[in-house]
């Protein structure tokens, strides 16, 4: 590691330094951060093993609820096991490539996540607004066309901010990283080049990605609502709403969450530190644990099923 007027050349090892200002009680804080992650990973497993051994759920909303959970499992594993070792083993060096790698892994599987809620709202406007087209349009082709889709979408333009990172990036200020995890702007900051076109780019996926799903989940929900409260019988309407309401519940977890946190990131100057931190690691690991409790209590066919397990369980 070079250094050259205070700056520092190319650093091979960053450090992170967890939550700064809570640094006394990092022990006590990974505790609940771990049973979140245990929870969220029992949790998505176990709906994976029902949607896989149950055919009856082989239908499009489940496929697409099983890919949210396997992008679930991923993320957290992304982030806890170092977080983790910086709050329990005083393991706060990373390598450079590795934190790059982090870095991408993290923000590639959140704009995965985004495509899939995207896609499982365009499902639920077929299945409502079109039911009759909705078994000749989500073939399995179709979900599996949209999985690679989803998937190549987010690494791709994903990519760029970890190329830009690399190859524009040379000399830094300090490489001690004040957060917890790998992320884009955390990194950014450290550098004393230019950053302006890494900023503009990293808004660029934010708004392309993020901003294109949202207003697609919206409007999909408004057609979808009109489509509802025209149905003549209260039954009906109850039915077909019920369908959604797992749906609506994560994707206002997974956004509201996601733009308190981008929000007070880039204009909350007057907030401490540990505020942006705690939040930033919040929206990680709340959805992955919701999800699968959200869908579990929500989605009776799920419901029977996980009874059934453990019911088989209890006798034997």
């Amino acid at each position: 590691m070079l250094k050259l007027n205070g700056t520092v050349f190319m650093p091979s090892v960053l450090t992170l330094t967890g939550i700064p200002g809570l640094e006394s009680v990092q022990f006590w804080i990974g505790i609940p951060f771990c049973a979140m992650y245990i929870v969220a990973l029992f949790g998505n497993s176990l709906l994976l093993v029902v949607i896989k051994s149950e055919r009856s759920l082989h239908k499009p909303m489940y496929l697409f609820l099983a890919m949210l959970g396997t992008t679930d499992i991923a993320l957290s594993t992304c982030i806890l096991p170092k977080m983790l070792g910086i709050f329990w083993f005083h393991m706060p060096n990373i390598f450079f490539d590795a934190c790059l790698l982090q870095m991408w892994l993290i923000h590639t599987f959140q704009c995965i996540e985004s495509g899939i809620l995207l896609a499982m709202a365009l499902d639920r406007y077929v299945a409502i607004c079109h039911p009759l087209r909705h078994a000749t349009i989500f073939t399995h082709q179709l979900l599996m066309q949209i999985g690679v889709g989803v998937t190549l979408r987010a690494a791709l333009l994903v990519a760029p901010c970890l190329i830009l990172i690399k190859r524009r990036l040379n000399y830094y200020r300090t490489t001690v990283v004040s957060h917890s995890y790998c992320e884009h702007m955390a990194i950014v900051k450290l550098a004393a080049e230019d950053v302006q076109i890494n900023k503009i780019y990293s808004l660029f996926v934010a708004f392309s990605i993020l901003g294109f799903d949202i207003i697609f989940i919206i409007l999909s929900y408004i057609q979808i609502f009109i489509t509802v409260f025209s149905l003549p019988q209260k039954e009906a309407r109850l039915r077909a709403f019920n369908t959604c309401i797992a749906h609506i519940c994560v994707f206002l977890e997974f956004y509201l969450l996601g733009f308190f946190s981008f929000f007070t990131h880039r204009f909350g100057f007057h907030i401490p530190p540990y505020v942006h931190i705690l939040l930033s690691n919040l929206y990680l690991l709340v959805p992955p644990l919701l999800n699968p409790i959200v869908y579990g209590v929500k989605t009776k066919q799920i419901r029977d099923r996980v009874s059934k397990i453990f019911h088989s369980k209890d006798l034997s």
